[in-house]
């Protein structure tokens, strides 16, 4: 497979598929550039070598063009950290843009407008709520044929394909998977982003040093099962946390006030406490928690078992003793994933629990396990308490990370390695 790192850029043309959804604020300025900082590399890269880059994008979820999702907002800071003026096109498939991109000399670079602006890009018509059966069976149709030509003409614009948007891998869309079939195996690649977000799942997932922890918080049971699943045939330990505590301590009899639960789920609670017994995995669950009589900040507050929280409190963080035993398996693992904060840390009255998960996460990196953050809530958890630089890796994908660890194989990634 080619790889960035060997393959010399001189005077070729890249069209470079980065993930530049950036949160802008009410005046389009941005207020986080990580993304864009985190794609510069492999840019710079490119540029350095005498090659020219076709930057191409999306962003939000726009129903079509519209000023608001305009790439047009982010073009200055581009070109600031790509220390090139970087052009823009008005479009991404129109004949203007076409002749910008072959007009593209060494060096340069060119910013397409918003891929999403057209519903070529993820193949999905866009059609009013009342649409017919058959209405939207015959616009379906109709899109994915169009997608050929769009994808076609995108791929036109280049010599050579590089897919640096890990956090849109787990999309077939026109630009992150179907472009690539344009382009022989020795043409197309990862962008370093990319490479290091699966070198770093694949080196937890499939290189596995061993004790391997798995943390997984979050409100639902339901919006993990795949993910606890997959985990149970590869971890030793799995510590369950976040609101999923009070479906599985209902679950087993426990009183639990006015905790989050998933009433529905209590029967598969139980299933994956007795799956867990089969397959050997230490499963670890809280058994105290910071508890508080109103979902918010200034409530009052206390700490309760977790099997007996009185009506009307509600669990929000976990409790010192849990504290202590999560951060004792942390500490003497090896490979660590985490996936979800342990309590509400968006409110600092209850944010000592992953600020504690956070810290143990930290001191077992220090003795040389491996750590991965990933999910959007963890990395802004690692990144409210300033500790993204003491872990591993932290991953920019969202869910293309929790398909992989699935066990799901990326269409993005697919397109490029084949399999």
């Amino acid at each position: 497979m080619q790889t960035i790192d060997t393959f010399n850029f001189a005077g070729k043309k890249a069209f470079v598929r980065v993930d530049f959804n950036v949160p802008l604020d009410e005046n389009f300025t941005i207020t986080d550039d990580t993304r864009i900082r985190a794609a510069a590399p492999t840019l710079k890269k490119i540029l350095k070598d005498g090659g020219s880059v076709i930057i191409g994008s999306h962003l939000g979820r726009p129903k079509g063009p519209t000023g608001k999702y305009s790439l047009k907002h982010i073009l200055a800071r581009v070109s600031e950290l790509l220390g090139v003026d970087v052009q823009f096109a008005d479009d991404c498939i129109g004949e203007e843009t076409a002749a910008k991109a072959a007009a593209l000399r060494p060096g340069e670079a060119l910013l397409l407008e918003n891929l999403r602006f057209y519903a070529e890009e993820e193949g999905k018509p866009r059609l009013p709520e009342t649409a017919t059966e058959e209405e939207v069976a015959a616009a379906k149709r109709a899109v994915k044929e169009s997608q050929k030509e769009f994808t076609k003409k995108l791929a036109s614009y280049a010599d050579v394909y590089v897919n640096d948007a890990f956090g849109t891998a787990h999309r077939a869309h026109a630009s992150t998977a179907l472009i690539a079939d344009y382009f022989d195996a020795g043409n197309k690649m990862f962008g370093y982003l990319m490479q290091n977000e699966v070198n770093a799942v694949e080196k937890v997932m499939s290189d596995t040093e061993r004790p391997f922890t798995a943390i997984m918080g979050g409100s639902k049971v339901s919006t993990k099962i795949d993910l606890i699943k997959n985990l149970l045939d590869k971890v030793d330990n799995l510590i369950l946390a976040g609101g999923m505590t009070y479906t599985f301590t209902k679950a087993s009899g426990g009183k639990i006030g006015a905790s989050i639960v998933e009433n529905d789920k209590l029967e598969l609670a139980n299933e994956i406490v007795e799956l867990a017994k089969q397959k050997g995995v230490n499963l670890v669950l809280a058994t105290d928690a910071k508890i508080a009589d109103s979902f918010s900040n200034d409530a009052k507050t206390g700490f309760a078992s977790v099997k007996e929280i009185p009506d009307g409190w509600e669990g929000l963080d976990i409790g010192p003793e849990t504290e202590k035993a999560f951060a004792e398996v942390i500490k003497n693992s090896k490979t660590i994933l985490w996936n979800g904060p342990v309590g509400v840390f968006e409110f600092d009255n209850f944010d000592k629990g992953s600020r504690a998960v956070a810290d143990a996460i930290v001191e077992a990196t220090q003795k040389g396990a491996f750590s991965l953050i990933g999910g959007g809530d963890s990395v802004a958890c690692i990144n409210k308490f300033g500790l993204a630089g003491g872990v591993s890796y932290v991953s920019t994908g969202g869910g293309a990370l929790l398909e992989m660890i699935e066990g799901k194989v990326l269409p993005g990634i697919k397109a490029i390695r084949g399999y």
